[in-house]
């Protein structure tokens, strides 16, 4: 198994297959931000195969891919097909907008796809274009019917909770993934680039003590893949929640992920600069062992921790740059 100098095991990679993305949504990408990523310096889909297998190889068990928006990205059911065959490749998961999926689900799951993250953050027409810069709602319960038709039985609802925005709408949202069987995630925003630092998020730990009561909620010892979400459950077990909390509560000491931008680079952390470029590397005509060592000398980067409590502006990098 692959661990840091900080003893933690490395088993997760999140994969950006594009740093694009159709919706502008205010905590992310700002609206007329045109700095994305050349497709000539994309990985292609056998390069990011070749990364995979070597994190496999070396212990790697659970992959996502990410964007920006992973399904803009043509021909996607095609690299789930060459991902979930590969040796070691145990959980295969996707996080998306919703936006394209009502198109693609049946293909994404015939393909290998285990399991959907989707981004919803209000079920107020009004609200979703506030946050997202466009109304996509129905876009997104298109996708997420789509999906279940398609045979996905775990569904995650990922929330980002914004002081004044939609903090008012997750009692509505617990109702509607207790009425749909989806699990609703909560997130605390972080402060990633300046839409990030401008972004007025909740503290997530001060919420829970009433959502627990009022909800009756109770916590669970779930594992529900590689992230970093606590769980909690009500008495009858007909609703799951999970809560990500980056800066009230945050879990660095267990951080057990690395990501893959689109462009090659391996980030070691969210929230600091230590990274190291793989695509120079891939065009050049590395060998297995070469790949495998790169990543070694990679995992050695990763920080302790972040600093976005202490030093919340400094990093200008936007979350769809680094792959979600």
């Amino acid at each position: 198994m692959l661990s840091d100098r900080f003893g933690r095991t490395i088993d997760y990679l999140r994969v950006s297959v594009t740093d694009r993305c159709d919706l502008r949504c205010s905590y992310c990408i700002p609206k007329g931000f045109k700095g994305f990523e050349e497709p000539a310096n994309w990985l292609r889909f056998d390069e990011i195969q070749r990364v995979v297998a070597a994190f496999a190889r070396l212990g790697t068990r659970r992959f996502r891919l990410t964007g920006g928006e992973p399904l803009l990205r043509r021909n996607l059911p095609q690299l789930v097909s060459s991902l979930s065959a590969l040796p070691g490749v145990e959980d295969l998961s996707l996080t998306s907008n919703g936006t394209q999926l009502a198109a693609q689900a049946a293909a994404l799951k015939a393909a290998g796809l285990r399991r959907l993250n989707i981004s919803l953050d209000s079920l107020r027409r009004e609200c979703v274009s506030s946050i997202c810069g466009s109304d996509s709602l129905d876009q997104v319960l298109d996708g997420l019917r789509a999906a279940r038709q398609a045979g996905f039985d775990l569904i995650k609802i990922n929330m980002v909770p914004l002081a004044g925005v939609n903090d008012g709408d997750i009692d509505a949202m617990m109702a509607f993934c207790i009425e749909q069987g989806f699990i609703l995630r909560l997130i605390e925003v972080m402060p990633m680039g300046h839409t990030g630092q401008n972004s007025q998020g909740l503290d997530l730990s001060r919420l829970l003590d009433e959502l627990s009561r009022r909800h009756q909620l109770q916590p669970a010892t779930l594992t529900l893949g590689g992230g970093p979400a606590r769980y909690w459950q009500s008495a009858d077990g007909q609703f799951t929640m999970g809560l990500i909390t980056p800066m009230s509560q945050h879990f660095c000491a267990s951080c057990n992920r690395v990501r893959l931008s689109v462009d090659g680079t391996l980030y070691m952390c969210l929230g600091q600069e230590e990274q190291l470029p793989l695509r120079p590397l891939l065009r050049a005509g590395c060998s297995d062992a070469e790949l495998e060592n790169a990543i070694r000398t990679a995992i050695e980067l990763k920080p302790e921790r972040h600093d976005f409590n202490t030093q919340p502006k400094q990093l200008v990098r936007f979350m769809s740059m680094t792959g979600g």
